[in-house]
């Protein structure tokens, strides 16, 4: 499907996405360029009811028009205190072209409509916490030739904060804490975030595939 030395495109214009992506294909010697450096693909519509569907529409779109290799995730933020919102609304959570301050916001407001009576901090260095939630991330790598795929799913298990923690990272991840770790999302390195992520724990499966299948 895409060999050492070979092109991929990413199916994003989050320059934190893409960041992550190069680094995890620069091992095996693959070329990882995002849609701020391809011209001619317009906003692909994400009209899909699960990350799969959605992550399946982007790569097939942008794969059919480059005659290239294209990797695309949906991921998102499932939080149980919301039902599993925003899930796969999460980048458009507060609208189309939400920011992730905005998103942000709008959860911070939609969880703090619920009752607090379960908000909960350990007292032994977890802040305070509107309860689990996790990321999750589907990948789906999509060549045009012969029109196969390869797909991989990843999830991170954690708690959603009252408050922000950290600088790094992008989206909600200052407010998600990992209890392993003893730091929010955006406290982690590079490194780290890959060892644990969502898109990183999925990266490995997809990696191990592409390895697989040549």
């Amino acid at each position: 499907m895409i060999g050492r030395g070979g092109l991929l495109v990413v199916a994003t214009r989050n320059r934190g996405k893409t960041t992550e992506f190069r680094q995890a294909f620069s091992k095996l010697g693959i070329e990882v360029r995002d849609l701020n450096e391809t011209a001619g693909i317009p906003e692909i519509e994400e009209t899909g009811t699960t990350f799969f569907e959605n992550a399946m529409i982007k790569a097939r779109t942008a794969a059919e028009i480059l005659g290239l290799p294209v990797l695309a995730d949906d991921s998102g933020l499932c939080v149980d205190a919301l039902g599993g919102e925003p899930g796969v609304y999460s980048a458009r959570y507060a609208g189309e072209h939400a920011t992730d301050a905005d998103n942000n916001a709008k959860l911070m407001r939609a969880l703090s409509d619920r009752s607090r009576e379960n908000e909960s901090g350990d007292g032994g260095g977890r802040p305070s916490d509107y309860g689990p939630a996790r990321f999750v991330s589907s990948l789906v790598l999509f060549s045009p030739g012969n029109e196969s795929y390869l797909e991989a799913e990843g999830t991170v298990e954690g708690f959603i904060l009252t408050e922000p923690r950290g600088t790094g990272g992008f989206g909600y991840d200052p407010y998600f804490w990992l209890p392993e770790y003893g730091k929010s999302m955006a406290e982690l390195t590079v490194d780290e975030k890959n060892a644990v992520s969502h898109r990183g724990r999925a990266l490995r499966k997809l990696l191990d595939l592409i390895e697989t299948n040549g």
